[in-house]
C-alpha cells in the first residue's frame, strides 16, 4: 500500500528528479554501448499500471531491446488504478490487470500496434485486489486481496477470458481462528522505524502457486505470516491451509522461488525490510525458515518499506526494493541458496513499488511511484549489477510493469 510519511519533502524531491529527467539526455552507458553494437535489432512492449487520480490507467511503450528506452504508444483508460499486471505466458499478447481501486479484473489483448484493447472486466471477488498470478500448466488465476485477506480463484478460458471458482479468506473466524493482527512495531526492523501501516487487519498481499502447480501461497501483510494450501489443478479448490508465522511485525509482502531449485524460496518484508530465506518441503507443503537478512545496509537508521522482489534466472542473484532509502539491493545466491548481500544502487527516483527485468535480460525497468516515471537500468548479467542507463520514461504514480512480445 502507500504510505507518504512527509508530502512537502515528497514533493520537493518530485520537482527536482523531473527536472532531472528533463534535462539533457545522458550518453550511453557502457553497457549501453556494448548493447547497441550487438547485430540484429528488436522490440517489445512495456505496459505499466498507475494510480489514479494522478495515472489514468495502463501507459504503453515500444522498448528496443539495443537500448532499452522506451518509445510511447498511447494510454489505455482504467480509472480504477491497475495496480499489478501479469502477462499469461501461454496465451501470447494477453495480460491482466488487477485494479486495486475498482475491485475488479480486467482482461486485454495487445495489438499489432502495440495498444491493449480490452476483453473482459469483471469483479475480483474481495476488496483492494493487489497481485494476479497464473498457475504454471492448469487454466487458473489467483487473485490476493489486501482489503479484504482473501484469495480468489478464477478459472481461464481457452481466449483467456476469467470465471469465478472460489474466495478463500487468510484467516477465518468461523472455525475459532485467532485473526488478531500482529504488533505495529517490527522486531527486526532498523533502530528508529515508524514502518507501522498494515496491522490494523489482516491484509493479503500477495498469491503464488509453487513451481509444480501442487500448492498455492499467500503472504498475510497484517497477520505476519505465509499461508499455503494444497490445490487441486482439476477443480481449482484448495485444501486446508497451515501457516507460517514470521518475526513479529515484519509484514510479509513478496516473495519468489528459486530459479534452479525450487523446493527454496524467499520472502520479503515490508516493514521489517527484510529477507527470509524460506525451504518447503514439496511433500507437506511444511514451510521452515533458515535465515533473515537486512535489505538496508549495516548501520541504517529510521523508516523504510521494502516493496519488491524478483531473481535472476539463473539463479545467483536475487534483487529487493526499498521504499524511503530508495535503492536496489542486491543479494548474491550461494550454492545452498543462502543469501548475502552484495551492494545498493540507487532507484534514480522515490519510492521505488516494483520493477521487472525484460525478457532479453538487458534491462531493467524501475516504477518510481512518487517521482512519476519509470527509470531504466542495464543489468550486468556477470556481476549482476544494475547500473543507471540515463534514460527515463514519464509515467503518473506508476505501480507495476509487465512485457509483451
Amino acid at each position: 500500500m502507500s504510505h507518504d510519511l512527509n508530502p512537502l519533502h515528497a514533493r520537493q524531491r518530485r520537482v527536482l528528479l523531473l527536472m532531472a529527467a528533463l534535462g539533457p539526455v545522458a550518453p550511453l552507458s557502457p553497457l549501453q554501448a556494448l548493447a547497441a553494437s550487438a547485430p540484429g535489432s528488436q522490440s517489445f512492449t512495456v505496459h505499466v499500471g498507475s494510480y489514479a487520480p494522478q495515472g489514468e490507467g495502463i501507459y504503453s511503450f515500444r522498448a528496443d531491446v539495443q537500448t532499452g528506452r522506451l518509445q510511447p504508444l498511447g494510454l489505455t483508460a482504467n480509472p480504477h488504478s491497475p495496480s499489478w499486471l501479469q502477462a499469461d505466458p501461454a496465451r501470447p499478447g494477453l495480460l491482466y490487470a488487477a485494479n486495486e481501486g475498482g475491485h475488479s479484473v480486467h482482461v486485454y489483448r495487445q495489438q499489432a500496434d502495440g495498444r491493449l484493447q480490452l476483453l473482459q472486466a469483471l469483479p475480483s471477488g474481495g476488496q483492494g485486489p493487489v497481485h494476479l498470478s497464473l498457475h504454471p500448466s492448469a487454466p487458473f488465476a489467483f487473485v490476493a486481496h489486501y482489503g479484504s485477506a482473501e484469495l480468489a480463484v478464477l478459472r481461464r478460458a481457452a481466449d483467456g477470458q476469467l470465471s469465478p471458482v472460489g474466495l478463500h479468506p487468510s484467516c477465518s473466524k468461523t472455525v475459532n481462528e485467532d485473526c488478531r493482527p500482529g504488533p505495529q512495531r517490527a522486531v527486526s526492523a532498523p533502530p528508529g522505524s515508524w514502518a507501522i501501516s498494515g496491522h490494523d487487519a489482516p491484509h493479503m498481499h500477495m498469491a503464488l502457486s509453487t513451481p509444480d502447480g501442487r500448492y498455492v501461497l499467500a503472504s498475510d501483510l497484517g497477520r505476519d505470516r505465509l499461508a499455503v494450501w494444497p490445490f487441486d489443478a482439476r477443480s481449482g479448490s484448495l485444501g486446508s491451509r497451515q501457516d507460517l508465522a514470521l518475526s513479529a511485525g515484519a509484514g510479509p509482502r513478496h516473495f519468489v522461488f528459486h530459479p534452479r531449485d525450487p523446493a527454496q524460496l524467499y520472502l520479503l518484508n515490508e516493514e521489517a525490510s527484510t529477507l527470509v530465506f524460506l525451504r518447503m518441503d514439496p511433500q507437506t507443503g511444511r514451510l521452515e525458515a533458515r535465515g533473515e537478512f537486512s535489505s538496508l545496509p549495516e548501520g541504517f537508521v529510521g523508516t523504510n518499506f521494502a516493496s519488491d522482489l524478483w531473481a535472476s534466472p539463473d539463479g545467483r542473484f536475487l534483487y529487493a526494493l526499498n521504499r524511503l532509502h530508495d535503492s536496489i539491493a542486491i543479494f548474491t545466491l550461494a550454492a545452498d541458496g543462502t543469501p548475502k548481500l552484495l551492494a545498493h544502487e540507487w532507484t534514480r527516483g522515490s519510492y521505488p513499488r516494483s520493477a521487472r527485468p525484460c525478457p532479453c535480460g538487458r534491462w531493467l525497468y524501475v516504477c518510481n511511484q512518487r517521482s512519476d516515471h519509470v527509470a531504466i537500468f542495464a543489468l550486468d548479467a556477470k556481476s549482476g549489477l544494475p547500473r543507471f542507463s540515463g534514460a527515463y520514461a514519464a509515467v503518473p504514480s506508476p505501480t507495476s510493469a509487465e512485457m509483451l512480445g
